[in-house]
């Protein structure tokens, strides 16, 4: 359906793939085969024969924006599809409800004609024309790939080399080869593209994603069918990018249809997950004293593990410190130290440090841990070659295995901090790794520690309300004096107060003091301030009007009610009875029907179904598109900040679509109504990562 030239579609995939300027082009070819076929229907079993008769219907016809990037030139005479072919592509796309018999809608026409695209795209860039793989299509290979997932402490876009390949492939084939779903998959041939092509589904992503930080992705909520359609993948790219955030990685500008085709980097976050002071509180042993106790949990994960490597540099004598995991290993003398100092024992003649030629030092080295019991995730020529990924999940890997430190610490006194209550914690958390997904140029390890200085806190402002912020009075780090940090929190607090947020009793230093309770509660209003500024932006909302706590309740309860669930409702965001999962299950159903796989769902009575229930909640919501940082427990105890945040991603998610609630300015009441907003082209082209970075 379109509005003044808009040509509106529910699916997110589809949105990403063409401009408005295509699905314009697309609409009047779609109308004109209907109106050319004697019955004046188009069944989806006539889609193969109706669009191979597009003039110009090969790979440059009507392509999608994200497609356009990549493409080769367009071969001519187009290739065309083979009866075989364009019944895989039926196959792909076809939901279950859908029959060949059947009127074929636009949505439809257009999966298949994105899916016949995709195809003779393949068929064109293979490197031996005529050969075709199991499914009938020749898909080409590429040598390298684009990065997709990275932690804080990598490049979000590079090359990916034929030995960080290789590793990845060893780690995927270590830890996930029992999988169910997976093991007819595994092992993977480093040799080949097969990784790039196993992740397009999704499934070995999200699956990966709970590898590094298990329960992160309730199981049931992926599809995991052996032939998914483009919907279904889709949903597991989406709920894998939501994940990814949700475990502290870094995906700015990264689409579902990155995924999709294959643009995919594994992040080292598993390996780097108990590098941390209350994962490992042995760290300890590396400050001497309080000061630098604050200094160590602020820093990153790789941070933390230089320090720890230099720490027993020094106990074995190195006389260099090492900065990075590039340049500094290349000659491997760091490694044969810390080898010698962590595991004397598994040291063999001759020596890594009495060897001059430099592969043969680092094949040495490479020896020695494995005879520690290291798994190796690089070669002697990627140490050589100072390959920085390789070599940080290398040293990681040595950490897990052997860290070399005290179990018995004298220093306690300095980790009694570390016993935050549970939910300071989970706090903590959701608005360190929601400040993250914002895209700011800082990344922070702890929200006590690292916006102390103020000027994180004005990034983030500067970013949720654009303008509000005067970087003439700010001062950037590194901060040596003091008053300046009390000066950029000043600026905090004032720019706060024009926000209308309640700042009773708090002042600049209260910040750089490092208070939780009232930094805790500065950014859950700006968080509160985010999400409402989000509603109130949809044009075809909210019409301007101030978007209250209250009108979130309001339209969740009448969802619910309208979907024919009259006896679910909550009474507010701290109702007790949403423990149980069963009102936001209903909810999450009322906004997309088919999300919710109700055989999975159980009463919500005893504490174990409720936790089941809650953690299929959170998993359904980010497969939806709804960008969540609450764990299962903020349900179980029915957080108030995290039952509004849920239920307004979810209002958010569902407004955007085309046909949504709007308020009515006269009476604040809630009523359904159609978008008739307007938009470019420009527009139409933003990633689906709209509906799933907010």
């Amino acid at each position: 359906m379109g509005f003044d030239g808009l040509v509106v579609v529910s699916d997110p995939y589809l949105q990403r793939r063409f401009t408005q300027q295509d699905l314009r082009a697309l609409q009047g070819q779609y109308a004109a085969l209907r109106d050319a076929s004697p019955t004046g229907r188009l069944r989806l079993r006539d889609l193969p024969a109706a669009i191979s008769s597009l003039r110009g219907a090969g790979p440059g016809a009507a392509k999608g924006d994200a497609e356009k990037e990549n493409s080769a030139p367009d071969p001519s005479p187009s290739p065309g599809l083979t009866d075989e072919e364009w019944a895989s592509v039926l196959k792909a796309v076809a939901r279950a409800d859908e029959r060949p018999h059947q009127d074929a809608s636009f949505e439809l026409f257009l999966r298949v004609y994105a899916e016949m695209q995709l195809r003779l795209k393949a068929a064109g860039g293979a490197a031996a024309p005529g050969k075709k793989a199991s499914g009938g299509i020749t898909r080409s290979s590429s040598s390298s790939a684009a990065a997709f997932l990275t932690a804080a402490t990598t490049t979000l876009l590079h090359t990916i080399s034929e030995s960080e390949k290789a590793s990845y492939v060893g780690h995927i084939n270590a830890y996930l080869a029992e999988d169910p779903f997976l093991k007819d998959a595994l092992p993977i041939d480093p040799a080949t593209d097969h990784l790039f092509q196993l992740t397009k589904d999704g499934v070995l992503l999200c699956k990966l994603i709970n590898l590094a930080v298990p329960g992160t992705i309730d199981e049931r909520a992926i599809n995991t069918k052996k032939v998914l359609n483009l919907w279904e993948k889709n949903e597991n790219h989406t709920l894998c990018l939501n994940s990814a955030k949700a475990i502290g990685c870094t995906v700015v500008n990264i689409g579902t249809q990155d995924l999709a085709e294959g643009r995919v980097r594994i992040s080292p976050i598993q390996l780097l997950a108990d590098v941390n002071l209350k994962s490992t509180p042995q760290l300890v042993e590396l400050v001497e004293d309080s000061k630098e106790m604050e200094e160590l949990m602020s820093l990153s994960p790789e941070k933390i593990l230089l320090r720890w490597m230099n720490f027993h540099l020094k106990k074995g004598g190195f006389q260099r410190t090492v900065t990075n995991f590039s340049s500094d290993i290349k000659d491997s003398e760091a490694y044969a130290c810390l080898l010698n100092v962590l595991a004397p024992e598994c040291s063999a003649k001759p020596s890594a440090m009495s060897v001059k030629d430099l592969l043969h030092r680092a094949r040495l080295v490479l020896e020695h841990a494995d005879r520690m019991g290291c798994k190796r995730y690089l070669t002697p020529n990627d140490i050589v070659d100072g390959l920085q990924n390789l070599n940080l999940a290398f040293v990681a890997h040595i950490f897990q295995k052997r860290n070399g430190l005290s179990k018995q610490m004298k220093q306690v006194s300095f980790v009694d901090g570390l016993s935050d209550d549970a939910q300071v914690s989970r706090e903590e958390r959701s608005f360190r790794l929601w400040i993250n997904s914002l895209g700011i140029s800082s990344y922070i390890n702890n929200v006590f520690e690292d916006l102390r200085n103020g000027w994180v806190l004005l990034e983030v402002i500067d970013k949720i309300a654009p303008g509000s912020v005067n970087w003439k009075m700010a001062t950037r780090p590194p901060i040596k004096l003091p008053f300046r940090k009390v000066e950029n929190c000043n600026q905090v607090l004032k720019i706060g107060k024009e926000l209308k947020f309640s700042l009773v009793n708090i002042a600049g230093n209260d910040i750089v003091q490092g208070n939780k309770k009232l930094i805790l509660a500065f950014l859950w209003q700006l968080m509160r301030y985010n999400i409402l500024q989000l509603l109130k932006n949809l044009r075809f909302h909210s019409n301007g009007k101030e978007i209250t706590d209250n009108d979130i309740l309001a339209w969740a309860n009448k969802k619910v009610k309208d979907s024919g669930k009259h006896n679910s409702r909550m009474e507010s965001f701290k109702d007790r009875s949403l423990s149980s999962g069963t009102f936001f299950l209903n909810l999450l159903s009322a906004v997309e029907p088919r999300v919710v796989n109700w055989s999975l769902v159980t009463k919500g009575e005893k504490d174990d179904e409720k936790q089941m229930n809650a953690s299929y909640i959170i998993s359904v919501a980010r497969k939806l598109g709804c960008s969540i940082f609450l764990l299962p427990e903020d349900i179980l105890e029915v957080n108030q900040k995290m039952m509004l945040t849920l239920t307004a991603s979810i209002m958010y998610w569902y407004l955007k679509r085309p046909t949504s609630y709007s308020l009515d300015s006269d009476n604040g009441r809630l009523c359904e109504t159609s978008s008739t907003s307007t938009s470019d082209d420009s527009a139409s082209e933003s990633s689906i990562d709209d509906n799933c970075s907010r």
